[in-house]
């Protein structure tokens, strides 16, 4: 598989309604949230495209894209993965897969992008996420294109919930084995947010 046939898509349509405002524009350090996963997906991807309902969000990097959800009310990452599909063809890009990483999970290790990219070349499945230490992590995952006309059907008939689509669609789990206890760190709130402060320090 080529190395150029992956578009990165990073999550950021949330609500973020524990946090209180806008976590894609809180400061982490001396970055914003978002900004940290930009910088690690660069290196690996050609391309990012950002679904973010806020139009306000300033990106102004090369090859670092935005868009709003194109189903509408809120219907959180599996709306957001069938926008990231459309933009595809909509931009008539070459894509056949679509790489989803959530905007408030810092420090997760790059390793892990490796882990996501190489899923295609080892396994038939279409769908891909990560798991670590009994947990999944469905917003780390790789979606082929090909799903796209019965996702979009399947949000339209009602389906919300990342995790219960998945399972009907013959995923594929990959375990990550991983000794950073921050890996998979999500910033909900603004406890959270002190807490990957002190990582920062």
């Amino acid at each position: 598989m080529s190395e150029n046939n992956i578009l990165a898509v990073i999550l950021a349509g949330g609500r973020s309604k524990r946090f209180g405002d806008d976590k894609t524009y809180a400061k982490l350090g001396n970055k914003r949230l978002i900004d940290h996963s930009i910088a690690k997906l660069k290196k690996a991807y050609s391309e990012i495209l950002v679904i973010s309902n806020n139009e306000n969000i300033n990106l102004q990097q090369k090859n670092v894209f935005l868009t709003q959800d194109i189903v509408k009310g809120h219907l959180g990452p599996l709306a957001g993965v069938v926008t990231a599909m459309e933009w595809i063809n909509q931009n008539k890009k070459k894509y056949s897969w679509v790489a989803t990483y959530p905007c408030d999970t810092p420090f997760f290790d790059e390793s892990i992008i490796k882990l996501i990219k190489d899923c295609p070349n080892k396994y038939y499945q279409k769908l891909f996420f990560l798991k670590n230490q009994n947990k999944r992590h469905n917003i780390f995952g790789l979606w082929s294109i090909e799903l796209k006309e019965i996702l979009m059907k399947d949000i339209k008939n009602g389906h919300r919930k990342v995790e219960e689509w998945a399972n009907k669609m013959d995923c594929k789990i990959i375990e990550v084995e991983t000794q950073n206890e921050y890996n998979f760190l999500n910033i909900n709130t603004k406890e959270d947010l002190e807490e990957a402060e002190k990582k920062i320090k």
